[in-house]
């Protein structure tokens, strides 16, 4: 039973990963009513990107900083998401949007279980500039240039689902990304992960 959830939530995951627009639309128009397992696994990717990364952006400190940073980049981006995502909603219903609190929560958690995947694709990069040219200077340009790479990729897929969402709008609510942003950036300086030893 167990094994048959994973499976189903994985084949979910790499449906919503492939095709982000249709994952959503099929929940907004109750074609696929998608288990909790499913939004667990969407989940699970996001923490499983931003461990990973934020484990990386300590190599530099040696194997505490590398578990620190692994676990306050986790907690950093988790407490972001949870701040950005009433205003989301609230705002966006104020701004006109018919949709769903659900539908709204799911096409957020598709987007940032994007940018765990694009985290994780980002891994090489910074682990070989890291290494190979490890000044705290360098290591920060190149960990700035991955997030905005990483955040360009999260736009592009909430356009790309909120257009599909609601075509009669005019624009996607891609503010919600740069308040999710900034608010990252003042935790991640608060827990010290820019810091590089």
């Amino acid at each position: 039973m167990f094994r048959d959830n994973v499976r189903s939530g994985l084949r979910h995951v790499g449906l919503a990963l492939r095709q982000p627009e249709d994952f959503a639309w099929q929940w907004e128009t109750s074609e696929n009513r998608y288990p909790v397992g499913v939004w667990a696994a969407l989940l699970v990717t996001a923490i499983i990107g931003t461990t990973t990364y934020g484990m990386t952006m300590g190599l530099l400190g040696g194997a505490d900083d590398v578990l620190r940073k692994g676990l306050f980049c986790t907690l950093a981006a988790g407490l972001a998401w949870t701040i950005a995502l009433p205003a989301l909603y609230v705002l966006n219903s104020l701004a006109g949007s018919n949709l769903r609190a659900s539908t709204t929560l799911l096409a957020a958690l598709i987007t940032v279980s994007w940018g765990g995947l694009a985290m994780i694709a980002s891994i090489p990069i910074n682990w070989f500039f890291t290494t190979a040219i490890p000044h705290p200077g360098f290591v920060l340009a190149v960990n700035l240039v991955v997030f905005a790479g990483v955040g360009m990729a999260m736009s592009d897929v909430f356009s790309r689902v909120m257009r599909r969402l609601e075509p009669t709008r005019e624009t996607a609510p891609i503010w919600w990304l740069g308040l999710l942003g900034v608010t990252g950036s003042e935790l991640f300086y608060v827990f010290e992960l820019f810091r590089f030893a």
